[in-house]
């Protein structure tokens, strides 16, 4: 860092040489004397007792008044003219934007009280930001002191914030506790400490709670919030649970099944709160098919599940489900959706080799470390070699890089492109030198026979992806070549820069790296259980943290133990007692949103609904370009044939207002599960009339069938709900059936409409 008397000799001796004194305007020499003075008592100031340093004590006022923030001037295009780097991480930045530039003008330090810093931050004079702070307030009276010391710069030898401690890390109030004060402290690298409780920052995660600027979190709802302390470069999250007080509290104290119960119930304990009662036999063998192999039982499979005695049946389902070629089927379409297998850029026949390879990994049960490791190094032909449409759909170094730490270390990396990321470690250096990993991939393209000319995106034909010298990344803001780093490791060795896809393929999937299988349980877990343990799923960080992490580290572990195999996670998930209790609440854990205290209910997703319709009707759906009876979860891609050039079925129409993804983006979150009005005109018809009342369907068949009104009635609740209809609903069939005696087949038609457009039929409970 430049001494005060460097940057004055540097700075002003320059204009000195070069321009004439009569050559100056008049605004730019008072300029030039305001510098000279401010940069003078700088330097006369600099070694003085008790002067304040920039980069702690200016940098922590503007951090916590929020001047430095995305919203604010730390927005990547400034506000007002003024530019502060994101949330404080470049001091010397932020000091010549204060400083020395626009004239000067925002500092006095003959006046202090007049500087425009403090008038604006006063709302002394107009400041589109409101007012930050008063002028009794600490914030103000450390601002006017470091003006009054001359403003002196950021310093080299300024002790750094290296970790901040605070207390309680963690928290449960019980009411009428609906308060929590807590203490900050910041520990320097010189050895000394600070209570930094008034100026640190704090954000919460939810609207559970309201925390002043002294760090007093104050109860809105019952629930649990995760509270992020921020102080200068050094974050830390606070879990913070309020519980209602429940005098009458008893712990049911319920078996567990595994390891996962022990920790998700050892959380619910001490959170006041029981879980649920077990599923019954139905609900359960319903929830196991759609959840395993993304369809619902039949209903002579529902019935022989039910009518089992044996106390092993649930273990023993799990065992055939996870053995069935479906489980293929269904966890292929999860991982095409992630890997945009789509037909724009890989194009119908890439869609097709790229499907069947995940599908065939998956059920051969290839270990998941295995298939990451051949989509990272995957080169060649994309018809022939499969793996390698990975690059294909990631034409740079930074998607490369983004996609991949997003898909296999649960990490965002697209903040950092630009700057220091302002939730989480890494730094623009960070996201370029992993860029850097993925730039030597280039491609040899055969002749494009894309029939829409003007659509870029667009390519069909063959494509070889290889690794060939390639210009290096650079950071924009440095303007250096970027070293090729493994994110958040060491920089590739001689060796491992020489073939940098080996290399990051062995790191990222090593058994030492624990953000691999973290993420990858994650994944595995939200797809099981409706909502990850880090929610979103692609969003590890610090200030993000999992509901559980005892639990987490524990399924990582066994993930790593049992070789990355995918159906022994999803075995010890649904095999847990978490994962088999009911989704009705009780008394205390009605509120429950992330605990895992009962079962979630959630809507089919688009392919699995349209699949279950098809199986109760008999009556498969139809898509453009496939053959007849192909289910929707084995449909490869997304769109087979354009728009104009062949009008897509009911079929596609279902899958696309029902959520399917575009497949544009590497991210679980293009799939929708939003409820909209076509979805409910859809429901009513647009194709699903022309699949009931089709010749030869299960409908017709059981309308003109020898079976009673009442066997054809538990006939239907069978295939539809997995199980038979109460007293109740089947007085109310046989009663319309009785006033449809002219027209059995539309009463029958009526009642498999209204079991199909059923809450109890369109979601998984």
């Amino acid at each position: 860092m430049p001494s005060h008397r460097g940057l004055t000799s540097g700075f002003m001796p320059h204009l000195a040489s070069n321009i004439m004194p009569q050559q100056v305007p008049v605004h730019l020499l008072m300029v030039v004397f305001f510098a000279l003075g401010v940069l003078s008592s700088m330097e006369c100031r600099s070694a003085q007792a008790g002067d304040l340093e920039f980069a702690v004590d200016v940098m922590s006022v503007l951090s916590k008044a929020g001047c430095n923030s995305g919203t604010c001037h730390g927005n990547l295009n400034g506000k007002g003219g003024l530019k502060l780097s994101l949330r404080g991480q470049d001091p010397r930045f932020d000091f010549e934007a204060l400083v020395l530039r626009s004239r000067g003008r925002r500092i006095n330090p003959s006046s202090p009280d007049r500087s425009l810093i403090l008038q604006k931050s006063t709302a002394q004079v107009p400041h589109r930001g409101g007012r930050r702070f008063g002028t009794t307030s600490a914030e103000y009276h450390v601002l006017k002191s470091w003006i009054a010391q001359g403003a002196t710069e950021p310093t080299s030898d300024a002790p750094r914030v290296v970790r901040l401690d605070v207390i309680p890390r963690e928290a449960i109030l019980t009411d009428p506790i609906g308060d929590l004060q807590l203490q900050v402290t910041a520990q320097f690298s010189d050895g000394t400490s600070r209570d930094v409780t008034q100026r640190a920052g704090y954000e919460l995660s939810n609207l559970m709670a309201t925390v002043d600027p002294g760090g007093r979190v104050s109860r809105d709802e019952f629930g649990e919030t995760t509270l992020i302390v921020r102080y200068l470069q050094q974050q830390v999250p606070v879990p913070i649970a309020f519980t209602a007080a429940r005098p009458d509290f008893v712990w049911s104290n319920p078996p567990a099944n595994n390891t996962i119960d022990r920790f998700v119930f050892a959380k619910l304990r001490s959170l006041r709160m029981n879980p649920s009662a077990m599923s019954d036999d139905h609900v359960f063998v319903r929830r196991a098919y759609l959840d395993a192999i993304g369809r619902a039982p039949s209903g002579d499979e529902a019935k022989m599940f039910v009518a089992d005695s044996s106390v092993d049946k649930r273990a023993r389902l799990i065992d055939y489900l996870l053995a069935t070629p479906e489980f293929a089927d269904f966890w292929a379409l999860k991982w095409a959706d992630v890997l945009r297998t789509e037909e724009k850029v890989l194009d119908t026949q890439g869609v097709e080799a790229f499907h069947q390879w995940i599908r065939e990994s998956i059920a051969s049960a290839q270990p998941l470390d295995e298939f990451v490791r051949a989509l990272v190094t995957g080169t060649g032909n994309t018809f022939k070699q499969p793996a390698a449409n990975y690059y294909r759909a990631n034409r740079d170094a930074s998607i490369r890089g983004e996609t991949t730490a997003r898909l296999f270390l649960g990490t965002r990396l697209q903040c950092a492109k630009c700057h220091n990321h302002p939730f989480d470690r890494w730094t623009q250096d960070d996201y370029y030198a992993w860029s850097s990993v993925f730039s030597q991939i280039d491609y040899d393209l055969g002749e494009n026979n894309r029939q829409d000319k003007l659509d870029k995106n667009e390519f069909v034909g063959e494509q070889v992806v290889r690794v060939a010298k390639q210009d290096e990344v650079r950071n924009p803001t440095t303007g250096q070549i970027a070293s090729p780093t493994f994110l958040g490791g060491n920089s590739l060795s001689e060796e491992e820069t020489a073939d940098r896809l080996a290399a990051a393929a062995r790191w990222l999937t090593s058994e030492d790296n624990e953000l691999f299988a973290k993420s990858q349980v994650n994944f595995i877990w939200y797809h099981v259980m409706g909502q990850g343990l880090v929610d979103p799923i692609d969003d590890f960080r610090l200030t993000n943290p999992a509901s559980n992490p005892p639990l987490l580290d524990a399924l990582a572990a066994h993930f790593v133990a049992a070789g990355f195999d995918i159906r022994a996670l999803v075995r010890l998930i649904m095999n847990s007692r978490t994962y088999q209790l009911s989704a009705e609440p009780n008394e205390t854990n009605i509120d429950d949103q992330r605990s895992y205290s009962r079962a979630s209910i959630r809507r089919l997703p688009a392919e699995v609904l349209l699949d279950a319709q098809s199986d109760v009707l008999d009556a498969p759906a139809e898509f453009v370009g496939y053959r007849p009876g192909m289910r929707a979860v084995q449909i490869p891609g997304v769109q087979r044939k354009r728009l104009r050039d062949e009008s897509p079925l009911s079929g596609d129409r279902f899958l696309k207002t029902f959520g399917k993804p575009e497949r544009i983006l590497a991210c679980e979150c293009e799939r929708s599960n939003e409820t909209t009005l076509k979805q409910v005109l859809t429901l009513i018809g647009d194709g699903f009339y022309d699949r009931l009342v089709v010749p030869g369907n299960r409908i017709q068949r059981l309308a003109s069938s020898a079976l009673t009104d009442e066997q054809v009635v538990e006939a239907l609740y069978w295939e539809a709900l997995s199980r038979p209809p109460v007293p109740e609903e089947l007085a109310a069939a046989i009663s319309w059936f009785d006033a449809s005696r002219d027209n059995r087949v539309f009463a029958v038609e009526d009642l498999a409409w209204a079991l199909l457009n059923a809450k109890e039929f369109l979601f998984r409970r």
